[in-house]
């Protein structure tokens, strides 16, 4: 083919001759028609973003490596977000870049690499977050038994919207607040992380209500189709919700790892309209039910409580009866005090008279007394008369001459008062008298200089009364006695 561009053998020679540009032409011309559209395995690295929005970077495999590009239109229908070190199927053709002599794949789909390599990513990204502590149990949430609001984070077109829409109609007609965001392909996982987030900022402050609970759905699809429900934003927006949240994602038998940081995992976006709100029906029914059990319930305690009042007053006394009885006994009562009383004190009256009658005239036994009385004052005075008489004559035998007496007084006098000046010469108080002084220090007196300290307080007692001293040092000691003795 190259050989076809010749435009004739060269004077030199049988050798052709081509410029750089037509060389390069046909080099790419020859790729492109040769492997036209292909498809092309291996592992993206060297992956770079560019601020024009074009994607470039390498595909490799154990033996080789070839570079590819993304223009800037292909990117929102690759399917999937490159990164390094993901294994993908890339398709695309091959093209040459003669500036650089160099050739690459002009990619516009990506896919991942079977399942296999699928899963095991997944299976990692899993490992690691539960590690982090995103699925563990006591983070899930309750769901509100009945919300005000719902809100949906799914595609606006598809089937998977009207079911929710449906279901709730049916059971229990609430309030739907629809976030919509693509749900497959490049940007869905971001769109995702977005409304999730959105959903969990609002604040109902504004003209949008703060839904009660959040419910991300969608229908079911392959692997490929469900892998931005398995994007690390998207499973760490779910588990910082501040709302409730029900993931409905794929069929009964799919399961991603939203799933697994949701407070509650449905297995179709229709079981997940069914967790959200009651049946209304059944509701108003065990409403019915248990009103009707508390008024059975009431009716109940209050017969017994009829019954328990009906036993309790007919174990009580009549209490009328027994008021008449107590008032007829007290009017008995009465009557016969009114009868007795007049004849207890007439008897009483008898008696004193009867007594009085058997006692002696008051005047005679006065007279008697009065006499008894002057009987016994004469015979007293007698007997004082002639006691003193008595005694007077003992007297007068016992009476003595007082010089004697006198004598012996004076030589008593005499022997007391030597003693007493006996006494004074060996006295204390005589020898402070004389100019000494008597020392103590707690209240004992003080023989010794050393058994005083310096500071310590002493008493001195004199002849006429005493002083408070304190003890100085020796020196001052030694200079008051010079002192003294000059």
């Amino acid at each position: 083919m190259i050989e076809g561009l010749a435009t004739g053998a060269p004077p030199g020679g049988n050798v052709p001759e081509y410029s750089v540009s037509e060389i390069s032409g046909a080099i790419r011309q020859t790729l492109e028609s040769t492997f036209g559209r292909v498809r092309v395995r291996g592992e993206i690295t060297e992956f770079k973003r560019y601020p024009s929005g074009h994607l470039y970077f390498s595909l490799k495999d154990e033996r080789g490596k070839i570079s590819g590009v993304v223009w800037r239109g292909s990117v929102s229908r690759l399917g999937l977000v490159p990164e390094n070190g993901l294994e993908i199927v890339a398709t695309g053709k091959v093209s040459a870049y003669g500036e650089r002599s160099g050739y690459q794949l002009v990619v516009e789909r990506m896919e991942y690499a079977g399942e296999g390599a699928l899963l095991a990513r997944i299976e990692r990204l899993r490992l690691k977050l539960a590690e982090e502590g995103l699925f563990d149990a006591v983070r899930k949430r309750p769901l509100p038994l009945l919300p005000r609001v719902i809100g949906v984070v799914t595609s606006a077109q598809g089937a998977v919207l009207h079911d929710i829409c449906t279901t709730l109609s049916r059971r229990f007609p609430r309030p739907v607040l629809v976030w919509p965001v693509a749900v497959q392909g490049e940007g869905a996982a971001a769109q995702i992380t977005a409304a999730i987030n959105g959903f969990s900022a609002l604040d109902g402050s504004g003209g949008v209500p703060r839904p009660d609970v959040v419910i991300v759905a969608r229908g079911g699809g392959s692997l490929e189709d469900l892998m931005a429900f398995n994007d690390e934003g998207v499973v760490r927006a779910a588990a910082a919700c501040s709302i409730p949240l029900i993931s409905a994602v794929g069929h009964e038998t799919d399961t991603t790892l939203i799933d697994f940081a949701s407070d509650r995992r449905a297995p179709t976006p229709t079981a997940a309209a069914e967790l959200a709100v009651p049946v209304r029906t059944e509701l108003l029914a065990e409403l019915e039910h248990r009103g009707a059990r508390a008024l059975g319930a009431l009716s109940r305690m209050m017969q017994t409580a009829r019954l328990r009042l009906d036993r309790a007053a007919a174990a009580l006394p009549d209490l009328p009866g027994l008021l008449g009885t107590a008032r007829m006994q007290l009017d008995d009562r009465g009557h016969r005090l009114d009868v007795a009383l007049p004849g207890f004190v007439q008897g009483r009256r008898v008696a004193l008279v009867a007594v009085e009658r058997h006692m002696p005239a008051v005047e005679t036994l006065l007279s008697a007394r009065r006499t008894r009385v002057a009987l016994l004052g004469s015979a007293l005075q007698a007997g004082i008369r002639q006691d003193v008489q008595r005694r007077e004559a003992r007297l007068g035998r016992l009476r003595m001459s007082p010089a004697p007496l006198a004598a012996l007084v004076r030589e008593r006098r005499t022997a007391l008062a030597g003693m007493g000046g006996q006494l004074d010469a060996v006295s204390p108080q005589a020898v402070l008298a004389r100019g000494y002084a008597l020392v103590t220090a707690g209240g004992q007196p003080v023989t010794s200089a050393r058994a005083l300290k310096v500071g310590e307080d002493v008493v001195l007692t004199f002849g006429d009364g005493q002083r408070d001293a304190v003890i100085a040092r020796k020196k001052a000691v030694k200079a008051e006695q010079t002192a003294l003795d000059l």
